[in-house]
């Protein structure tokens, strides 16, 4: 069974056993409107948490994407290459940008749950 966590910096990810799925929220693709271009790494690249492992582009600015946890990114989301908009359609699911494998899962305590981040989100407007 998965299960998502948030940041505040409004990144998810996807917990299943000690793999993780990548992406920015609802939130942020809403906020930073048409996304135009996402620059992802190589597969192979260890990342410590909070290292830049995406860029994200739209029309309105560009965004650094970090990592939530450690691990070892294991496949980057190539369908953004040709179709970056994904990430505007359907951000929590087909738009993630990286998978890895966690090297540290007690990172994973630090993170928001839904509720917690749906009222982080709740008071920033």
């Amino acid at each position: 069974m998965s299960t998502i966590k948030y940041t505040e910096e409004h990144e998810w990810v996807e917990i299943d056993g000690d793999s993780a799925t990548i992406g920015i929220t609802e939130y942020a693709q809403e906020q930073l409107g048409d996304v135009v271009f996402v620059e992802l790494p190589d597969a192979g690249r260890a990342v410590a948490k909070g290292d830049e492992v995406a860029v994200v582009e739209s029309v309105k600015a560009a965004s650094e994407v970090y990592a939530p946890v450690s691990g070892e990114i294991t496949e980057v989301n190539s369908v953004l290459d040709g179709a970056p908009a994904t990430v505007n359609e359907d951000a929590i699911g087909a738009g993630w940008f990286v998978k890895m494998k966690l090297s540290d899962t007690a990172e994973l305590e630090e993170l928001l749950d839904e509720a917690a981040y749906q009222a982080f989100v709740a008071g920033l407007d």
